[in-house]
Parts: C-alpha cells; structure tokens; sequence
C-alpha cells in the first residue's frame, strides 16, 4: 500500500457523511507524521513497553496513512511491537477481538485523546485488553496441549503410527490435512497415511470431507478452539 495523497479522508457516518475526525492531509504531511511515530516507538526513553504500544497506536490510528486497512495495520503492528519489545516470543497476542467487541469504546476514547488529551482512559483500556487477551491465550494454549494428548492418545490406540510426532505436528499446525501431507511428512506410503487417517476420522478425533477429487481430514476441535468455540 501507498500513503495517502488524496484528500476528504474522514473517519465518521458512512451515511450521513457526517465526520467525527478528520486525519491530516498531504503526503509530506503523513510522511512526516510516521516519521516521528517510528521515533517514538524505537526510542529509548524508560516508557514501559505497554504503554509505549498504546500509544503508538493511538498515533498510527489519528495519521491514518492508507487509504484502506489501517485499523487490521494498527492490530498488527500492536503484536509486533510486543515480539521486538522482548514481551512475546512469537506475534501469540492479538487484540483484534477485544478491539471489535469494544469498538464503540475504542472509537470515543481513540476521540478522547484527540479532542481532550484524555490519555490515562485510553492507556487502561489497552492495558485492560492486553491482559484480558494474555488470559484467554493462556486458557487457548492449555486447551490445544489437552486436545494434542487425546489425540496422541487415539493414534496409539487406533493406528499403527503410534505417538509418531511428525503425524501429531501435522495435525496441529493447521485445521485439516490431506492425505499427501501425510505421505510427505511422514515418509510413509499412501495406504498406511489414509489408513492412519481413516483410523482418526473412526475414532472422532478427526471429520473428513471431500473438495473436488480430495479428501481432506478435519482437526474439528482443534479449529473450534482457535475460533474461540470453548467446550
């Protein structure tokens, strides 16, 4: 994506065009703008990260560089921040469900600072969401390790892959599997990967399903928890 250079950019009622903020103009001006936000998040000035991170957000939401997608852009960048910052080891923390199932607040306190210079309010509904998200991703990993244990446990009881990791891995590090996946991964045959396979779906541990000429075989559970979809 490319900066903005159009102008009539304003965030407010798509209907009744009636604007609540209007972000800065002219591609110098934005330029500009971002060029002191990356300042700010790179210096080092004792600003505990958190903080930092709330902030900068805010700055990147008012400049408002693109045309489209700032607010996805802004989420992003808040989880990789916290991964440079040293607070995550991988981008695990994302507050783009705690931000939309909030984002009446967001809006007007996102407005607080701009019009009010209201800061404290803003900062602690960050931090308040940075903790409610830490909490329900601690509570989602739990869940995904128990779900890994049942099915390592039916694959040493209905396959002859035993606990074979490879097999496990696959099967956790996206929703479904085909029978290629198997093949390559694990190294066997393509008899021994569908029976594998067929042993799981029989078992309940996983759904298959046929898309064209291939089946694909389904870690139901596994992408309910990702979905939020607690039992």
């Amino acid at each position: 994506m490319t900066v903005r250079t159009l102008p009539g950019t304003f965030i407010g009622n798509p209907t009744t065009r009636r604007a609540i903020y209007t972000p800065p103009t002219g591609e110098r001006i934005i330029r500009d703008k971002l060029s002191n936000w990356a300042e700010y998040l790179h210096a080092q000035d004792g600003v505990d990260p958190l903080v930092k991170m709330a902030v900068a957000h805010y700055q990147f939401e008012a400049i408002h560089p693109f045309e489209d997608g700032n607010g996805r852009t802004g989420r992003i960048l808040n989880v990789l921040y916290l991964v440079e910052a040293g607070l995550l080891h991988a981008p695990i923390l994302f507050l783009s469900r705690y931000i939309i199932q909030s984002k009446q607040t967001y809006y007007r306190l996102l407005l607080g600072v701009t019009r009010d210079g209201s800061w404290e309010e803003w900062i602690r509904f960050i931090l308040r969401g940075i903790a409610e998200t830490a909490e329900q991703t601690i509570a989602k990993i739990d869940e995904v390790q128990e779900l890994q244990e049942q099915v390592r446990n039916a694959m040493r009881e209905s396959t002859s892959a035993g606990s074979n990791a490879d097999l496990l891995d696959l099967l956790f590090e996206k929703p479904y599997a085909r029978i290629s996946d198997v093949i390559e991964r694990c190294g066997v045959s393509r008899p021994t990967a569908t029976a594998w396979l067929d042993a799981l779906v029989a078992t309940g541990a996983l759904l298959t399903t046929k898309i064209g000429r291939e089946r694909l075989f389904i870690n139901a559970r596994f992408l309910g928890i990702l979905a939020g979809d607690h039992r």
